[in-house]
């Protein structure tokens, strides 16, 4: 009984996967083969190696966190687990990226708390690298920003400050005792018969773990440093891709196309949407609008999309199979 009840289970767990992933693509299928259609084959495979060269470095990124923890972790283990995390950031509309990550980093012999720990700081570093880099490359093309940009001043200066409260709130879940105690606190207050005390000490005991976790990984300046230059040479490969598209045609410089990527990136944070789904591209379509026309910014929004999100779902996708055959393998041994 109990095994038709975790196969049906099972099943219900891959119809919702493939409803999301349906959702998540009714309105995008239909005009990405088109303008994949009509691009050059080079075009394509140069977007798409880009795409991917974005998780080899996420790859090494993961890496290095882990071996903070698990010296034996590879960076083979590093991509897997980046392209693992992409199937999963589409699969539920975005939700399920974090909780994949430290499932996965648990797998490989990391603590669920410190795990988390670890992720949470390696998002935080995440969402200032990219503040960080739109600002550079803003400053760099200053005179260029201000003369296509100047009426975006006050939506990018909005983009900064909702990065920071992210960021902060971020490192306050992760490593803020206090907020800890007034989690407790209130568990403590409902817990008065307690019914759940058992649930009250792990919850303490975790948050010990997630305190001195984050901790020891912020105290490593060297680290962290090395750490947002592996984030800002990822970006690198994202936000050059409008440049890939429209140099020919357009005359757009690389450094231009950095620029007005990661503004995009910064303002399409500032539009609550499931994953970044379509206000990416609304806003990415919209800045280069300016610049080329809305035609060719809607296709160049339709590539990067193809590019940086469909490219590492299905690449993901092969790494979910590939990681749970494994995963029945060694459970078969073990029942042996």
């Amino acid at each position: 009984m109990k095994n038709h009840v975790k196969t049906i289970l099972k099943l219900l767990l891959v119809v919702a996967i493939v409803a999301a992933i349906i959702y998540t693509f009714r309105d995008m299928v239909g005009p990405i083969l088109e303008e994949l259609g009509g691009t050059p084959v080079w075009v394509i495979l140069v977007i798409c190696g880009a795409g991917i060269c974005y998780h080899l470095v996420e790859g090494w990124i993961n890496c290095s966190f882990a071996r903070q923890y698990q010296p034996s972790f590879s960076y083979r283990m590093g991509v897997e687990s980046a392209f693992y995390c992409s199937f999963y950031r589409v699969a539920t509309l975005g939700s399920g990226a974090g909780l994949a990550a430290v499932y996965y980093f648990n797998g490989k012999g990391i603590p669920v708390p410190k795990a988390t720990g670890m992720y949470m700081v390696e998002y935080v570093i995440h969402k200032m690298s990219i503040a960080l880099f739109s600002a550079v490359f803003f400053l760099i093309n200053f005179g260029f920003m201000k003369h296509y940009y100047n009426d975006y001043f006050g939506m990018l200066s909005a983009g900064y400050g909702l990065t920071f409260l992210i960021a902060a709130a971020l490192l306050l879940f992760c490593c803020s005792k206090a907020l800890h105690r007034l989690v407790i606190g209130l568990l403590d207050k409902i817990n008065r018969k307690g019914r759940f005390d058992a649930q009250a000490a792990m919850l303490r005991e975790q948050c010990g773990i997630l305190e001195t976790a984050t901790a020891e990984l912020m105290t490593k300046k060297k680290f962290i440093l090395s750490i947002v230059g592996k984030n800002m040479l990822k970006f690198a490969f994202f936000y050059g891709i409008p440049f890939v598209i429209l140099t020919q045609e357009y005359g757009l410089t690389l450094l231009q196309s950095w620029a007005v990527t990661s503004l995009s990136v910064m303002l399409a944070a500032v539009i609550p949407s499931p994953a970044g789904i379509g206000s990416s591209e609304f806003v990415l379509a919209a800045l280069f609008a300016v610049l080329v026309g809305t035609g060719a910014a809607g296709s160049a929004a339709l590539l990067y999309r193809f590019a940086t999100f469909v490219v590492p779902f299905l690449m993901g996708g092969i790494v979910v199979l590939v990681y749970k055959r494994i995963d029945r393998r060694l459970a078969a041994r073990e029942r042996k």
